[in-house]
């Protein structure tokens, strides 16, 4: 495994487990620290357990969407491993499903604020803190829904579809000091998504050019590409990576 991120430090939000603790397993084992986020602070030491412990991984618990968890999180790992060169922001939510028009506004004004706007406010806090004078590197996760229309999805895909602007706008106005893109994660087996898969794993893995479900470990090596210098050049991009099922229409 090559050490990429060795000096560097990284937040990962909604890392306890899934996705996000698959991204940050992958920057530790390529020399990074990291600070992760979740709302539960029993499943936050588990993952920290995981990743090797205090020497390698900082727990803070908080809503993703909670600004000062925001700027707590953000001190301490300062306090803590002395910078923040790389975030990433892995919170999402989908609580409702059902016909855009028939959402409630709550449900409306939660999901965009968790799905969009705090990932916008995690790049501020973690730009004036550090990535202003000292540069660095920002990961947002999307998603496929966010490129396209699915019945039932309306509400998140219009969330991460806002975010896929963010992300391109964001990028636009940082560089060249700071470099911002996003990955579309396609149907992973975490328990997020279990409910797309549970019971009816292999007919869906059928569906995809390469026959198997992602696993977390697949968008996390994704992600440090984005994060490394080996994508030096690349900023305001969204990376889909499906297993190809893009290329056989929504499921």
């Amino acid at each position: 495994m090559r050490r990429r991120f060795e000096g560097k430090t990284a937040i990962v939000t909604g890392a306890s487990r899934g996705i996000g603790l698959g991204v940050a397993q992958r920057l530790v084992d390529e020399g990074a620290r990291v600070a992760i986020t979740a709302r539960t602070q029993e499943a936050l030491d588990e993952a920290v357990a995981t990743l090797g412990g205090p020497e390698h991984a900082l727990a803070v618990a908080g809503r993703a969407d909670d600004v000062n968890h925001q700027a707590e999180t953000v001190q301490r790992t300062i306090e803590a491993f002395g910078s923040i060169d790389l975030l990433v922001n892995n919170t999402g939510i989908n609580p409702v499903t059902g016909p855009l028009a028939e959402t409630e506004h709550a449900a409306v004004r939660k999901v965009v604020e968790v799905n969009c706007i705090a990932a916008l406010c995690w790049v501020q806090q973690a730009h004036r803190a550090w990535m202003r004078e000292h540069g660095g590197a920002v990961v947002n996760m999307s998603s496929l829904a966010g490129n396209g229309h699915a019945r039932g999805m309306g509400l998140y895909g219009a969330s991460k579809a806002t975010l896929n602007y963010v992300t391109a706008q964001l990028a636009l106005e940082l560089g060249p000091i700071v470099r911002v893109n996003a990955v579309a994660p396609g149907l992973v087996k975490t328990r997020f998504a279990a409910t797309l898969y549970e019971g009816r794993e292999a007919e869906v893995a059928a569906s995809h050019p390469l026959k198997r479900l992602g696993q977390p470990s697949d968008i996390g090596s994704a992600v440090a590409f984005l994060l490394s210098d080996d994508a030096d050049w690349v900023t305001g991009q969204l990376l889909v990576v499906d297993g190809g099922a893009s290329l056989v229409g929504r499921r």
